[in-house]
């Protein structure tokens, strides 16, 4: 036994439950509790060093102290219904399908609740689904909820004080009371409770809206920690932002409290040792960094995320991890963690054998894209097609047009200066370009016009190349 696993051992026999090396001596399998949060960038984190969020989210501070914080966690397709479906099949947006919002996600692929479904587990998820596409505010059948069990759900809205939803097979839609993210978490810590003395262990998903915008509309309580005369903007972004930024951090505020929730309930069930523990989100928000709002666009801003797996029974304490990891990946981590082999249909990587403290390779370029520019980047707006690797250090994209953007992200973080093209990084520049065609070719991807895409697909979409929202 190595130092890591003695001390894991150690402070398991503590607590009084059951070490990692015996858990799976004894087939024992973790519960999975894995919370959503919806364009929450990788920057608007206390433990990441926002000034703005000093003190003030100070259970989110903790979990990042107590968990494996993957540090460059990517979003591969920076938007809603492309990452979800990643995250629930494993596989990159040209391969389901889903690289627009408002499509469905088919069940051609092995989901990740059917895959723990079939290894014995309940099944769960709560909050916003965003993977049907037969409208924002419609019941969503059985045969389409990719094998969850559980199900208080709404296929998208982001009214988060009057928030209706559907439970179970009952088409009556519901509203949640008061704020949902605080409604939704009540509704998990009852679920986690009810089946914390059950035979079976169990993955529920916790799927909130904020703090995507509006930024406006979290309970006043929250609201008032915030003057948006005193929010310190990054380097990269205009004065005129700092009011959205006020308010999107008063829902972060909200959110943090809602953690605390939801571990003080694994603490008192006495599941914190045998439950995986994720906090993460599907996107970032620009908020005014380089001119832009929202997501889909290739800088950090959208791109990163925060991504924290604690699992007590296997790591004896929070460190970090600097190797990038992508969204694809997140599937099959968590699938090598809990014990579960990995369906063939999934591309990602499984990297749970790194949270078990290996050795990280020194980088791991990940795939960024954009297949077809929608809604708030619109062509007219300056969208465009893009596919671009981002490693440890680097960033390079580039459009149908050609090489577009290369970033120093260790000497300049905000990515202020493009050194696209220069004479001095052509090197480096080639470097990535072929990093870039290796990704391209392990996913199939031919990096066509996004009309193309489409076609295939069959999608009928606007001049925006909007899907119509219902």
């Amino acid at each position: 036994m190595n130092r890591r696993d003695f001390l894991a051992a150690t402070a398991a026999m503590v607590a009084g439950t059951v070490t990692g090396a015996a858990r799976e001596e004894k087939n024992l399998k973790p519960n999975v509790v894995f919370v959503l949060a919806d364009q929450w960038r990788a920057q608007a984190c206390g433990y990441t060093g926002d000034p703005n969020l000093k003190g003030r989210t100070p259970i989110l501070d903790q979990l990042a102290a107590e968990s494996v914080d993957f540090t460059h966690a990517v979003s591969c397709c920076p938007v809603c219904t492309p990452y979800r479906a990643s995250l629930i099949t494993g596989q990159y947006p040209l391969t389901n399908g889903l690289f627009l919002n408002d499509v469905c996600l088919s069940t051609k692929a092995t989901s990740i609740a059917q895959v723990y479904t079939q290894a014995g587990y309940d099944t769960a998820y709560i909050g916003k689904w965003h993977l049907d596409g037969n409208g924002r505010s419609a019941y969503i059948p059985s045969e389409r909820r990719q094998g969850f069990d559980y199900w208080k759900v709404l296929e998208c809205t982001h009214n988060y004080n009057r928030s209706p939803y559907y439970a179970g097979n009952d088409p009556t839609q519901r509203i949640w009371d008061g704020y949902d993210v605080f409604a939704q978490t009540k509704d998990a810590q009852v679920y986690i409770k009810d089946h914390s003395k059950g035979p079976k262990p169990f993955l529920l998903i916790l799927s909130w809206g904020p703090p995507h915008n509006p930024y406006e509309t979290a309970p006043e309580k929250f609201k008032r920690m915030f003057d948006a005369d005193k929010i310190v903007l990054r380097p990269n972004a205009q004065k005129e932002f700092a009011k959205d930024l006020a308010g999107y951090y008063s829902h972060i505020a909200a959110m943090d409290t809602c953690l605390g929730d939801l571990l003080a309930t694994l603490d008192a069930t006495g599941l914190r040792n045998d439950t995986i523990f994720v906090f993460t989100s599907d996107h970032g928000d620009m908020l005014g960094s380089h001119g832009q709002i929202r997501k889909q666009k290739p800088w950090d801003e959208s791109i990163r995320v925060p991504l924290l797996v604690r699992y007590p029974a296997v790591q004896a304490k929070g460190f970090k991890i600097d190797m990038p990891v992508n969204t694809p990946d997140i599937m099959p981590t968590l699938l090598g963690l809990s014990g579960i082999p990995v369906p063939g249909s999934v591309q990602g990587e499984d990297f749970s054998a790194l949270c078990r403290g290996a050795v990280a390779p020194a980088d791991n370029p990940v795939l960024i894209q954009c297949p077809s520019p929608f809604g708030e980047w619109t062509r007219a707006k300056g969208g465009r097609e893009y596919r671009g690797v981002r490693t440890k250090r680097y960033t390079y994209v580039r459009d149908l047009n050609g090489p577009w953007l290369l970033y120093d992200n260790e000497t300049d973080p905000c990515q202020i200066e493009n050194l696209v093209n220069r004479k001095e990084h052509v090197e480096l520049q080639t470097r990535l370009e072929s990093a870039l065609v290796k990704l391209l070719k392990k996913t199939e991807d031919d990096f066509l016009p996004g009309s193309t895409y489409i076609a295939k697909w069959g999608y009928k979409v606007d001049d925006s190349g909007t899907v119509s929202i219902r």
